[in-house]
């Protein structure tokens, strides 16, 4: 077994001390912000479409409504084909705000998990990759999108979930199973992951087979010049087969690497289109955060783009000075992986960066259930038809709520949609109390 760290000198390429592509390698001039985001977008991708559907949601408060629920004191109406570009100058009176459906992307690889692997997928094929080793919890729906992923590209996936085996495949557990191969890792063990998956991906590859990481295929396309089609391989050639060697591909938990930023790029590219959210008008996006990859990657996007949007998001599973490690590391990863030279005014500018992070509004250990929050997603899902599950997107939701009712500026509010409702049948298994108080129905 070989592991691949850094590419292969080549007469295109040459690689200095410090193991970084010579500047024999790269264009002496750097491109201008036009060319450059158009040198990034002009690619391979993972989603035949950027597009996504935006719907529009108004707040009504219940005067007088006296109840212990989440959202009892509020009703929610969905517009799904709501006024946008020029048109929302005239938009109706009223509290609202807006929702990225990115949970509608696909049945099992949706939100942000789909945005993360939008541009990795590619660059792992071109590279001739055959396997993907990563790892998560057992409800890991980013675990589930690489399994559903690889399937779909004829790659085979290995996926180690953390803890043991429910005695009933659910939810995104049951993806993973039917789409990948299953490791229950103890947690002692699951608590050491880089070592995990690198022991777990040489036995994988085994004797005549190679480990990289997807950092070291970012770096790999760079230096040979062929980041916009790469030409390690031919898209048709047979993958896995006896006669070939395995070639398995590391990707960290949640895919919290700079190479998923890529999606959030195509994302808000799209999203600033004229006819859509345009880029003048300012907009404050509201995202739950567990790694913290996807609001980086928002915030990055929106940075580089010169476009007037605020980045709020919801931490999780971390403590401030985490998340904001987590940025500061995913941004100079960016900038050494796409010779990007961010406007260190602009970025040094405040102690916040380019992330607002904040606190859920009721906060707890991470994956915890709290009472009432399963009749606010059931509220929500019967007022609008938008599943939120009460881990991830319904801390959005209560955020983007709060802040429109406290008008606390004049941004329009928007939710990205980060999906992982499959996660529900999971907790349905934990929570079975809470659960069961779904059979009385909401009264509005």
């Amino acid at each position: 077994m070989k592991l691949h760290c850094c590419p292969a000198r080549t007469a295109l390429t040459t690689i200095n001390k410090n193991g970084f592509p010579s500047a024999q390698a790269l264009p002496n001039t750097k491109p201008s912000g036009e060319e450059f985001m158009s040198k990034l977008l002009r690619r391979r991708w993972t989603l035949l479409s950027p597009d996504t559907n935006i719907h529009q949601i108004t707040v009504s408060s219940k005067q007088g409504q006296k109840g212990g629920g989440l959202f009892s004191n509020f009703s929610f109406l969905n517009n799904n084909q709501p006024h946008l570009g020029n048109m929302m100058l005239y938009e109706n009176q009223g509290l609202y705000f807006y929702i990225v459906r990115d949970d509608l992307l696909h049945p099992f690889v949706n939100g942000n998990k789909a945005r993360k692997l939008d541009g990795l997928l590619p660059l792992i094929e071109d590279h001739g990759v055959t396997d993907v080793v990563t790892c998560g919890g057992c409800q890991s729906a980013h675990a589930a999108a690489v399994a559903v992923s690889c399937a779909e590209r004829g790659l085979k996936s290995h996926l180690l979930l953390r803890g043991e085996q429910p005695q009933i495949l659910t939810g995104y557990n049951l993806i993973s199973t039917i789409y990948g191969n299953i490791t229950y890792v103890p947690r002692t063990f699951y608590a050491h992951r880089e070592e995990m998956l690198q022991t777990h991906a040489s036995m994988v590859a085994g004797h005549t087979g190679s480990v990289v990481y997807c950092s070291d295929i970012i770096d790999s396309s760079l230096a040979s010049q062929t980041f916009e089609c790469s030409k390690f391989v031919q898209r048709d050639a047979p993958r896995g087969t006896e006669n070939h060697s395995r070639k398995v591909a590391i990707v960290n938990e949640g895919a919290k690497d700079a190479v998923a930023l890529l999606g959030m790029f195509r994302l808000v590219d799209y999203l600033s289109r004229d006819h859509l959210l345009g880029k003048k008008r300012a907009f404050n996006f509201v995202v739950d955060s567990g790694t913290g990859t996807t609001a980086v990657g928002l915030g990055l996007a929106a940075m580089y783009l010169g476009l007037p949007w605020k980045i709020t998001a919801v931490m999780l599973a971390d403590t401030m000075d985490t998340y904001r490690q987590q940025e500061r590391r995913l941004i100079a990863e960016f900038k050494r992986q796409f010779r990007f030279l961010l406007d260190s005014h602009k970025l040094n500018g405040g102690n916040d960066g380019i992330v607002h992070w904040v606190d859920r509004c009721h906060p707890r250990k991470f994956g915890n259930v709290l009472e009432g929050e399963i009749e606010a997603c059931q509220q929500v899902a019967q007022q609008t038809g938008i599943p939120l599950d009460p881990v991830y997107t319904l801390a959005a939701w209560e955020m983007a709520t709060r802040i429109t009712c406290a008008h606390e500026d004049d941004s329009n509010v928007v939710i990205l949609h980060t999906g992982g409702t499959l996660g529900m049948f999971g907790l349905a298994q934990r929570y079975k109390s809470y659960f069961g108080m779904l059979n009385t129905a909401i009264k509005s």
